[in-house]
């Protein structure tokens, strides 16, 4: 059972949302190149225009933080500033339950 979790939220600039969907798209195959991910989701909020989010799991702490310093962790710093209004806001989670 994954037991750690991110949850990221991410506000794509005005006119950005399609390169955003992009990126989400090509940062699940990112994902599969990762050891330490037990699953990775790029969503997009159904009422809210321009909101999206990453939720990612993690068996042990060792890959949510080895996930941080990844790929994936990167390419989604370096693209910020290009497509989103705002920083992306990055919470860690722990699991308590799952189905």
């Amino acid at each position: 059972m994954a037991k750690f979790a991110f949850h990221v939220e991410l506000k794509a600039k005005p006119g950005k949302e399609s390169a955003v969907e992009a990126f989400l798209k090509q940062g699940a195959v990112m994902a599969g190149a990762e050891p330490g991910l037990a699953s990775w989701y790029g969503l997009k909020e159904e009422d809210k225009p321009g909101v999206y989010r990453i939720v990612d799991t993690f068996n042990d702490e060792v890959g949510r933080d080895e996930h941080l310093e990844g790929e994936l962790a990167k390419a989604l710093m370096a693209k910020a500033q290009e497509l989103f209004s705002e920083a992306p806001k990055i919470q860690r989670l722990n699991i308590v339950a799952e189905k």
